[in-house]
């Protein structure tokens, strides 16, 4: 991430200098559509993110100042200061969430950017309140801990940008570690470290460019059944309360009284539980060719059973089976966006390039290409 222009423009809009602040994006290995089924996510923080400096300005109004949308707002620190502008909603709300748990915060000045790229599924926005979260934690001295900060990012998106998310995002990019993953129970909090060292592999995500409008809501559709499964299984077995509790088994039992629409989606959703278990195994052994047919064997389940995954998705895929790609799949909730691919590095080249060429030929637009590293999550740089 360039310092530079941050800090001159810094210098340029308000004639002093503050402290540096970054927090990364993320991306998320396997475990897609598991949180809300009672299952685990593999998220890790990545090299992309969001940089802000930040000085307290002696007045009750924060000015803020978008380097990348070139865009200024300045705002109070009551409820009804809310700013117009959108981007700037995620700042206030950071700061309204903390004071609501009681930190004494005062205006301050920031300019910030980013390296994440917007649309993408990598998280920008949770970045941009990690960032400001821990930052204004750390300098109004407000004692957070570090849970106590992701649950601040996630009221910010639930009461001042209208998205009800879970807590996987602002996670990763609060406790992301150098070499990590994180094994994250969205319902608990409960986590743990993962060791990731890809040594002669290479992490890149290809963007589809295509994000498809989402009609009746099939995020819905998909909980509703899966909670249907459940429910239909805790007949015989009053311990599931989500098909996290449930095996395979016990989803034959009920297969009859269910509809096949259900029976899939639940198909789908205990096997990924189980597949997350099997990778983290596999990681801790160093068994990446088993973490990669885990990968693939997600991304047949979203596009076969799930049915989350789109045209674009789908001829990527296979062009990363054709080249020789060790791992890929569609990740995120799906309908658009990118792959994950874990590629050997003497197949990285050829791999792009034929993506590259091929998905322009079909589709007539070229994917974008993120090459991403894991790294660690919120900090402090000067």
């Amino acid at each position: 991430m360039d310092t530079t222009a941050v800090r001159n423009t810094f210098k340029e809009k308000f004639g002093t200098e503050g402290i540096l602040y970054f927090s990364p994006g993320r991306v998320n290995l396997i475990g897609e559509h598991t949180d809300y089924n009672g299952g685990c996510v593999l998220p890790g923080a990545i090299d992309k993110g969001i940089l802000a400096e930040i000085k307290p300005n002696g007045t009750d109004k924060v000015r803020a100042y978008s380097l990348d949308l070139q865009d200024y707002a300045e705002f109070g620190l009551n409820e009804e200061d809310k700013p117009k502008a959108s981007w700037a909603h995620y700042i206030f709300g950071v700061c309204r969430e903390m004071q609501k748990r009681g930190a004494k915060l005062s205006g301050f000045d920031t300019v910030f950017s980013g390296d994440v790229p917007l649309g993408a599924g990598l998280s920008s926005s949770a970045a941009l309140e990690s960032t400001f979260g821990f930052a204004l934690n750390e300098i109004y001295n407000c004692g957070f801990d570090k849970k106590e900060l992701v649950l601040i990012g996630q009221k910010t998106e639930h009461n001042y940008c209208g998205v009800n998310c879970g807590i996987m995002d602002q996670f990763a990019s609060i406790f992301g570690k150098e070499g990590n993953l994180i094994r994250l129970d969205c319902s608990t909090m409960e986590y743990e470290y993962v060791p990731f060292h890809p040594q002669g592999y290479k992490v890149v995500l290809v963007d589809s460019v295509t994000k498809h409008e989402l009609v009746d809501s099939p995020y819905n559709k998909r909980r509703q059944s899966c909670e249907r499964a459940a429910a239909a299984i805790a007949v015989n077995h009053p311990q599931v309360k989500l098909l996290g509790d449930a095996d395979l088994e016990m989803l034959e039992e009920v297969k009859g009284k269910i509809s096949e629409e259900d029976y899939m989606r639940a198909t789908y959703a205990i096997q990924e539980n189980q597949r997350l278990v099997d990778t983290c195994e596999a990681l801790k052994k160093g068994d990446y060719e088993t973490v990669g047919k885990n990968i693939y064997a997600t991304h047949h389940g979203m596009s076969k059973l799930y049915e989350v995954s789109t045209i674009e998705l789908d001829f990527l895929n296979d062009i990363a089976k054709e080249c020789g790609v060790t791992g890929s799949r569609i990740m995120g909730g799906g309908f658009g966006g990118c792959t994950i691919n874990l590629v050997p590095e003497d197949k990285y080249d050829h791999f792009i390039e034929t993506a590259v060429a091929k998905f322009k030929e079909k589709f007539g637009k070229e994917p974008k290409i993120y090459p991403v590293k894991i790294s660690d999550g919120a900090r402090r740089l000067n």
